[in-house]
């Protein structure tokens, strides 16, 4: 099928109230249009919208604990839509770009407002300045990632994931909510520094493994199978204390190997 066949095809029914969905795609080293969108991994990222967007609801209202599950929530539906499409041979452009605006709602301005409302308030200019801080480095570290897709290493990340700078700052009101911490100004202060320090992780240079390439189908020691029965519990017990370090921990291993590193190769130019 040749180009202008093509733009012939995508012309046909632009009358429709609501158009289909035309995407051309390579398949067999031949140019040809697919119609519709896949439904299964797109189901998920719509989920993780969703749950973005009544994380943002009940955040607004004063409950931050649903707030707080509702962000944990698209987190697992944002890691499973990618695995499914490609389990499934179903990725698209389509559902690329799909992804993208969902994490951007449900990574970026979901925990901004959220802890704005939590903490961020009382500040001022402040605390609003935090907030957006955070919602732009979300945005460019999403932009940044789409525009090095396929360019790479896949085992690591480039700057911190927005699920889990999300899970950073939205665990701050998770937690505090859980315990009924008091909002004073120092809490409001280090809320504020946390969540501009989340959004600096995004966008630097830090590698994060991405455990892209784990292989499930494959066997593990059954010390690791224990070990993950044992975290499955501990999480069950305190699930906002527990996720919000795992997210923590993980974010701050992407500096402390920068500098592992950094050292281990300062040693050996010493030592020549």
């Amino acid at each position: 099928m040749d180009t202008d066949k093509l733009e012939e095809e995508t012309e046909k029914d632009i009358n429709l109230p609501i158009d289909e969905h035309e995407e051309i795609v390579s398949e067999g080293g031949k140019k040809v249009l697919r119609r519709g969108v896949y439904l299964l991994p797109n189901l998920f990222t719509l989920a993780a919208l969703f749950s973005g967007f009544y994380g943002i609801i009940a955040g607004m209202s004063g409950n931050f604990n649903e707030a707080g599950w509702a962000i944990f929530i698209a987190g697992i539906c944002d890691g499973l839509d990618g695995r499914i499409a490609r389990l499934t041979n179903t990725q698209s452009a389509f559902g690329a770009e799909f992804d993208s605006l969902s994490d951007m709602v449900s990574f970026g301005m979901a925990p901004a407002l959220i802890i704005f409302t939590y903490a961020l308030a009382p500040l001022g200019q402040i605390g609003w300045a935090a907030s957006f801080m955070f919602m732009s480095c979300a945005a460019l570290r999403l932009a940044r990632y789409n525009v090095q897709l396929g360019t790479v290493n896949k085992r690591f990340f480039l700057g911190l994931q927005s699920p889990v700078a999300a899970g950073v700052v939205i665990g701050i009101p998770w937690v505090g909510f859980h315990y009924g911490v008091e909002i004073t100004q120092g809490v409001s202060y280090a809320s504020a520094f946390l969540t501009v320090l989340a959004g600096l992780f995004m966008i630097s240079n830090y590698k994060y493994f991405s455990f892209k390439e784990l292989n499930f189908k494959g066997t593990v020691p059954y010390m690791v199978f224990v070990l993950t029965i044992v975290l499955l519990v501990v999480i069950a017990q305190n699930p906002q204390e527990t996720l919000w370090l795992i997210c923590i921990t993980y974010a701050m291993s992407g500096p402390i190997v920068w500098v592992y590193k950094k050292q281990i190769k300062e040693r050996r130019t010493d030592g020549d």
